[in-house]
């Protein structure tokens, strides 16, 4: 009309812009009104629908149009927003089935991978919550029929219990701590390092280049797992000299190796774990950390397992050098106990992850540390774990064992 000014549309946004050959019919959705393809009113008065094909395979359709413009959206999000709001979609992208989500590939969106979302699991709040749960005192007539549950699912061994009646353990943790028979678990007395639990032999052997095998072909680093070294002279480290590698400055005598064994513990395992041989204990070092799970086939799925989790690393020193035994968390398994040392706890919300704190055994009335017995008691999970032993012996050490081997508490590691 004459007098009238005509406006040019506005470009259509990247992520808005359709294209060419697209068409609200070809996408199975009927058109409401104005088809003009450069604004973004358009593509809201479309309904959505699914083609019956998509529907009888099991796949969901999805408009592309409107896909870019919500991951478009997306991605102008903080990190925190667009962690809130493609966590659904992740989980729907593993729980459907194969491919109902694959049209959401196609336009760019991926979903967080399985150990991302399994790492954002709140496992220490969980553990936290099922040892309260734990601490419930159970009413005699309950008694019997959870714990013959577990005894079931997990295989234990009742007759080799000090105390074989159930009514006997008022709640779960006594029933998980609950101690053994002394003729049970006969100590070794012929091999100088025996195994301070029950479990399986995860991997063993030297370690080398400063990586330690957690399973078969996965490993970890040993500086991350054990912690930097700290210049405090009650430490069992010898001094540091420039370039030395982290290995060498646990090795304190000429010609010895650094050996590891990694022992698994399962929920119907005897929980408490025992000197492994004659040593002193100087160090604590208690790293807050994950409480994941630590069976074998997750320590094959996540890298340094063990060192994003949850431990209790007791260093000291034995007849050849350096020694140390690491008790590391797992889900449900928050609290880890060291019987002389009243001042740790595990699994508390005052400690941070990423953190570490130091205790000292040796002091001015006690220079030397906590002798240990092999074979004394030294601590207990509140269920199935894993422990680490990495010590220092000589060249002619060998382990009597097997990888994927049952041991139980007071057989031979090995010796020289």
């Amino acid at each position: 009309m004459p007098g009238e000014s005509t406006l040019p549309l506005p470009a259509p946004c990247p992520c808005c812009a359709p294209c060419p050959s697209w068409s609200p019919q070809g996408a199975g959705m009927p058109a409401t009104g104005s088809t003009r393809s450069t604004g973004s009113e358009s593509w809201r008065s479309w309904a959505w629908t699914s083609r019956p094909s998509l529907l009888a395979t099991g796949r969901l359709h999805f408009p592309p149009l409107a896909l870019r413009r919500r991951l478009g959206q997306l991605s102008c999000m903080s990190k925190p927003a667009l962690k809130l709001r493609s966590w659904p979609l992740t989980v729907l992208y593993y729980l459907l089935p194969l491919g109902a989500l694959r049209p959401l590939s196609r336009v760019g969106w991926r979903p967080v991978s399985r150990v991302a979302l399994y790492k954002s699991v709140p496992t220490r709040l969980l553990s936290r919550a099922w040892g309260r749960l734990n601490q419930v005192e159970l009413p005699q007539w309950l008694r019997r029929p959870v714990y013959s549950l577990y005894i079931w699912t997990f295989g234990v061994n009742m007759k080799e219990a000090a105390v074989e009646d159930l009514h006997h353990y008022r709640n779960l943790s006594e029933f998980f701590r609950r101690k053994l028979k002394p003729q049970a678990r006969p100590v070794c007395g012929l091999h100088s390092v025996i195994s301070p639990s029950d479990g399986k032999i995860l991997n063993f052997g030297q370690v080398k280049n400063c990586e330690v095998e957690q399973v078969k072909g996965v490993t970890y680093s040993l500086e991350s797992f054990l912690g930097p070294r700290t210049p405090a002279e009650d430490l069992p480290f010898p001094p540091a000299t420039p370039h030395s590698s982290f290995r060498s400055q646990l090795v304190t005598r000429e010609g010895n190796e650094l050996y590891h064994c990694v022992i698994y513990l399962a929920p119907g395992d005897y929980h408490c774990f025992h000197s492994p041989t004659d040593w002193t204990v100087s160090h604590r070092r208690h790293f807050p950390g994950s409480l994941m799970s630590v069976n074998p086939g997750m320590a094959r799925w996540i890298k340094e397992l063990f060192c994003h989790n949850e431990r209790v690393v007791l260093t000291g020193d034995w007849k050849h050098g350096f020694f140390s035994l690491t008790a590391v968390g797992a889900t449900n398994v928050g609290s880890i106990r060291i019987y002389f040392d009243r001042d740790l706890h595990t699994n508390s919300p005052r400690y941070s992850k990423g953190s570490y704190n130091d205790f000292s055994f040796v002091t001015k009335a006690n220079k030397e540390g906590v002798p240990m017995r092999k074979g004394e008691h030294l601590g207990e999970f509140n269920l199935g774990s894993t422990i680490v032993l990495i010590f220092e012996a000589p060249k002619d050490f060998n382990f009597k064992l097997q990888a994927g081997q049952k041991i139980r508490f007071g057989e031979a590691l090995g010796s020289l």
